[in-house]
């Protein structure tokens, strides 16, 4: 892996001149405000403009404001037809297409294909204002808007559609979304390192279509075409199992040379290949070798070798020793390049720390935006995931290096916060990320991360080379406490507590000083079939860190709450597990009032599951596939969702039904033993639809409300939606 070119190290374009602008222009009055007769680049949004690091296009558009591009945004523009896409002129280089923080298609359906009632990235929450498959429609219509301008796409919609996919809304395998918006260029991925360098080569007069070297890159070419140096096709059917793949060079080869003048006629001196030459010509090797995915025919016509596509997909994920990969698309391939490199964390700093004004576009005046509103006290730590979650697209956009700020970075955004933004009372609503406590952990040896083809750092268990310390996080967390002005620093991402139980001093530090009440995990779980199937940890692992939790915050004097959330309809999940699951919840007195249904995003593993019943985290070819329970027809989808929510009179009546069905009559029944009542309260159990006098209580039960447990539920704002992240580059989603 070579070592990438610091991130501001080019040399700055001509424009710098014209200083920092108070936001990216929205508007031709704007531009000429600040000097400008045109744009260097127009960066195209499904999501309302806020000038703020957590929102992809202002991250990517002061960063290249900053190498001095004039940068122009249209937000959310009509796209029934291209005039709109010509408000700001005619870009000199490029441009940049993005659906938002979050795909287009999960912003606005629900896992029940059901359209959402708001946009939470819109002012005043308005939906429809993106299209379906925003990247597409984006980048078709910058096409009519200006033929001959490069289209660059990029964004979590985007890269996770870079390759053939299972699309859930169609219910189809889709092709690329390169092959379908016609761009020139995908980078996918963290964005900065690749956008900057395709900038600065347009800048100097290359052709885009010349720019085919770039890690976090994927480009349409020819069947036929391959860089200029030599390469090497490898078929994927040859590897189809984890660790290394590449013929193991023979110890004792030796290389034979010119012969000198005192050896025997025809016999050659010899030399043994010295191990560190060995290596860098199986590097090399790696280098310069491509992956021959299934083509896009194939694997919509066959699930079996879909899932052996997604499965060599995923084993080609690590910066340190993927390959590139094509995949046929009718006459033509879609290219896809190793990775990016990880941001260092200078660099990660230089890009948080630009000026950003960290407001709305002054053209939304007082509407509300309710993205907005819920990060505006937040903090981005950290980037990316090791965890793997099947169900989670963390991994595949972001990638499972993590990617951390320094402590003074975030500092210096605490005290930003602080004196800039309005409405500040002293809360910092959370210092997190993909996961609230990764930052900065890494593997304890460079190489063995290089080498590295596991799918999960701790999945089926920690691995021994993971460093897990807590302590760089519970610095920090003690000193952005200890800033004046700053009241309260609360973690509200998601936590992953078989790491925090590693770190009791850290279980000690949160639970007295940054849970606001109830602290969110996700065991997601209680049965082994569905979570190995999600590649998380058992339940042991949740009752040590419930066990911590309550004896700190009994310590603390505190009354605090874990919510649990937990995933319906799940690959791998049968009915018996949902409704162990229930009994679970009934036992620990839960009552989950919002619940997620699986909802199968482009790319995860836990969607290929969906699509073809098959197991991707095992062998699929020569017979070997493991087959898999999986939810599919309304109905039954509903009932696990119902088992979730056991004590809610509208599902009575389906987990009745099914209770009986399965051989449970004895659950049903007006005992503490029975899961649900064998009454149904008047005007309940139709669909939904309940009458304004009806009640939850039995005719002989008084009015009362209990008292919640130390682990008892509240009401939680969780969509359904498997984009569990925060938001950055030219991509990247953030959960309302």
């Amino acid at each position: 892996m070579d070592k990438p070119t610091p991130l501001f190290a080019h040399k700055k374009y001509w424009a710098k001149r014209f200083g920092t602008a108070p936001f990216l222009p929205m508007s031709r009055a704007e531009m000429a405000t600040l000097g400008w007769d045109a744009c260097d680049i127009i960066l195209v949004t499904g999501d309302a403009y806020i000038d703020h690091p957590s929102f992809g296009m202002a991250l990517i558009g002061r960063m290249l404001e900053a190498q001095g591009y004039r940068v122009g945004i249209l937000s959310q523009p009509d796209w029934r037809s291209a005039d709109p896409f010509r408000a700001l002129g005619k870009p000199t280089l490029y441009f940049g297409v993005t659906a938002g923080n979050m795909d287009s298609m999960v912003n606005r359906y629900t896992a029940d294909r059901k359209i959402r009632s708001d946009d939470a990235y819109t002012a005043h929450a308005e939906p429809n204002k993106r299209p379906d498959r925003a990247v597409t429609v984006y980048a078709q219509r910058c096409r009519e808007a200006f033929s001959g301008v490069p289209v660059i796409i990029g964004s979590i919609e985007a890269s996770l559609r870079r390759i053939a996919h299972y699309d859930y809304w169609s219910d189809t395998v889709r092709r690329s979304v390169l092959a379908d918006s016609k761009a020139d260029l995908l980078i996918f991925g963290n964005a900065e390192r690749a956008l900057l360098e395709v900038t600065h080569r347009l800048a100097q007069g290359e052709p885009i279509h010349d720019i085919r070297d770039l890690r976090g890159t994927a480009f349409m070419a020819s069947r036929d075409w391959l860089p200029a140096e030599a390469w090497i096709e490898v078929h994927s059917t040859d590897l189809d199992t984890p660790g290394a793949i590449d013929r193991h060079t023979d110890p004792y080869a030796m290389a034979a040379s010119a012969p000198a003048a005192q050896t025997p006629e025809g016999t050659a001196p010899i030399r043994i290949i010295p191990r560190a030459e060995r290596l860098n010509a199986k590097q090399t090797l790696r280098e310069r070798t491509v992956i021959r995915l299934p083509d896009y025919d194939q694997v919509k016509a066959n699930p079996v070798l879909y899932a052996h596509a997604s499965r060599v997909f995923h084993l080609e994920s690590n910066p340190g020793n993927a390959r590139a990969m094509r995949q046929a698309h009718g006459e033509r391939d879609v290219w896809l390049n190793p990775p990016p490199i990880p941001l260092s964390t200078p660099e990660m700093d230089a890009v948080y720390d630009l000026p950003y004004a960290r407001a709305p576009h002054p053209s939304y005046g007082h509407a509300k935006i309710p993205a907005w509103e819920m990060i505006r006290f937040s903090i981005n730590i950290m980037r990316g995931c090791f965890g793997g979650c099947t169900f989670c697209s963390i991994t595949e956009h972001e990638g499972r290096i993590i990617q951390s700020r320094s402590e003074d970075s975030v500092i210096k955004e605490i005290e930003a916060i602080r004196d800039k933004t309005p409405g500040f009372t002293g809360v910092i609503s959370d210092l997190g990320g993909p996961t609230a406590n990764m930052y900065r952990m890494a593997c304890k040896s460079q190489k063995i991360e290089n080498a590295c083809r596991r799918l999960s750092c701790v999945y089926p268990d920690i691995c021994e080379n993971l460093n897990t310390d807590h302590t760089p996080l519970i610095n920090m967390y003690r000193r952005a406490r200890a800033l004046p002005g700053v009241k309260k620093v609360l973690i509200s991402s998601g936590l992953r507590y078989d790491l925090a139980v590693r770190s009791p001093e850290y279980v000690k530090e949160l639970v007295q000083h940054h849970v606001g009440g109830y602290l969110k995990i996700a065991p997601e779980h209680t049965e082994a079939g569905p979570l190995s199937k999600m590649m998380k940890p058992g339940m042991g692992a949740y009752e040590r860190f419930k066990q911590m939790f309550e004896a700190a915050t009994l310590a603390a004097g505190k009354k605090q709450y874990l919510i649990p959330y937990f995933i319906a309809a799940h690959p791998g999940t049968t009915d018996e597990d949902m409704l162990n699951l229930a009994l679970w919840l009934k036992k620990h007195e839960f009552r989950l009032d919002q619940v997620q249904t699986f909802l199968p995003t482009p790319m995860a593993l836990a969607t290929t599951m969906y699509h073809t019943e098959r197991n991707p985290l095992k062998k699929v070819l020569g017979g070997k596939a493991e087959k898999l329970e999986v939810v599919r027809e309304g109905r039954r989808r509903r009932l696990h969702k119902a088992f979730l929510r056991y004590h809610d009179a509208e599902n009575w009546p389906i987990l009745r039904e099914a209770l009986k069905s399965m051989g449970r009559s004895e659950l049903i029944g007006n005992g503490k033993k029975h899961l649900i009542p064998d009454w149904q309260p008047e005007g309940t159990g139709q669909g939904g639809r309940r009458s304004p006098a009806a009640t939850l209580r039995s005719p002989a039960q008084k009015p009362g409300v209990r008292k919640p447990t130390p682990s008892a539920q509240k009401p939680s704002a969780r969509p359904a939606t498997n984009l569990r992240t925060k938001s950055t580059p030219l991509h990247k989603p953030r959960r309302p």
